[in-house]
């Protein structure tokens, strides 16, 4: 077994040239984070804490306030959800590859105050049961969300705003692509790209067998993820990790749970047509950007054509919603604001709902 203790970098900084400023289609970043930026975060307050104390894990119970399995019919799928708030329309989050529902939590914490938050735990990932945890394709992801929603709210779906980050990012323009939500009524596409996120598929697999691969506890993991920064806020990391790890019996320690490197046939069908797809959606459009060097040719035409509003979230690495989860929270609150979007779909002041 590898020595847990190793903090290894990210694999992005690995020292051959061809992979070291490549985002990667998974966790892609700006440079690690300074020290001092991690010991201002919430958590890390307590910056005199051991090592064993600052990780320790937290609870999904202090953001969301229900899990759920959901059982979909005629199969043997089981789909695990964060679910919080009462109100507001539907914001259903899909995560990254590798990452979790509880990607969200610090973020969903905040936006729960508005709107109801549905964090998923997508197939493979987190603590959702399928009968082919690594058919990751793009087809199949959809048909999940869909199957999903399709559980929770038969054939009277409240408005549903869909915000994916990365991997989850390709399957929320994909399910708005299909037209088959009719309550579709807004579209957050969180740092991802089809041009770079295309441009470093050849790097992945070298990015996914060169990371730490084995870990002797669960803080060790978390410990990992800040200081290699791939998060940069402890807090989250504390939430979100755990629920991305599996407890490996024969070698006696964590191994990440999503197997990735498994899943390489389906990577491109991720991302190809992505750009077109998105500014082709006919509900209104957020794209948010760690960086601005990421936007392809088709989505600067598209922005400069004033199809969809775009922020870029400064100070901030690949998982903006858990590196800032309160701005994050604020970006998804002004944009449901911004373009009317209640509990039943597009709210007009002074009209009333029959």
């Amino acid at each position: 077994m590898e020595n847990s203790s190793n903090l290894a970098s990210v694999p992005e900084e690995e020292s051959e040239n061809a992979s070291r400023n490549v985002p990667s289609a998974f966790s892609s970043k700006p440079d690690r984070p300074p020290i001092q930026y991690l010991l201002t975060t919430r958590s890390a307050s307590a910056s005199f804490l051991t090592s064993s104390q600052k990780y320790i894990p937290l609870d999904w119970s202090s953001y969301f306030d229900h899990e759920e399995d959901v059982n979909i019919e005629d199969s043997d799928d089981v789909f695990h959800i964060y679910k919080a708030g009462n109100e507001g329309p539907v914001v259903l989050c899909l995560h990254g590859g590798g990452y979790s529902g509880l990607s969200f939590a610090l973020s969903a914490s905040k936006i729960k105050e508005k709107a109801r938050v549905i964090a998923l735990d997508l197939r493979g990932h987190g603590k959702s049961s399928t009968g082919n945890d690594i058919d990751l394709s793009i087809e199949t992801m959809c048909n999940d969300v869909l199957a999903v929603l399709k559980t929770m709210y038969g054939n009277s779906p409240p408005a549903i705003v869909i915000v994916g980050h990365s991997m989850g990012g390709s399957v929320a323009v994909h399910v708005a692509a299909k037209k088959a939500l009719p309550s579709l009524a807004g579209l957050v596409v969180v740092d991802v790209v089809e041009g770079t996120a295309l441009a470093s598929l050849m790097h992945m697999q070298k990015i996914l067998s060169s990371r730490m691969q084995h870990f002797s506890t669960i803080e060790k993991a978390i410990e990992w993820s800040v200081r290699g920064g791939t998060l940069r806020n402890i807090e989250s990391a504390r939430v979100s990790i755990p629920s991305t790890l599996r407890y490996d019996d024969s070698r006696k320690c964590y191994t990440h749970r999503a197997r990735l490197e498994e899943t390489e046939q389906y990577w491109r069908g991720w991302y190809e047509g992505l750009s077109e797809r998105f500014l082709s959606s006919p509900v209104p459009k957020l794209l948010l950007l760690a960086g601005t060097d990421r936007l392809d040719r088709t989505l600067t035409i598209g922005q400069m054509q004033g199809k969809f509003q775009m922020v870029v979230v400064r100070h901030t690495g690949h998982a903006i919603q858990e590196d800032v989860p309160d701005e994050f929270a604020t970006l998804i609150l002004n944009f449901l604001s911004r373009n009317r979007i209640g509990p039943h779909g597009v709210e007009i002041p002074g009209l009333r709902r029959h």
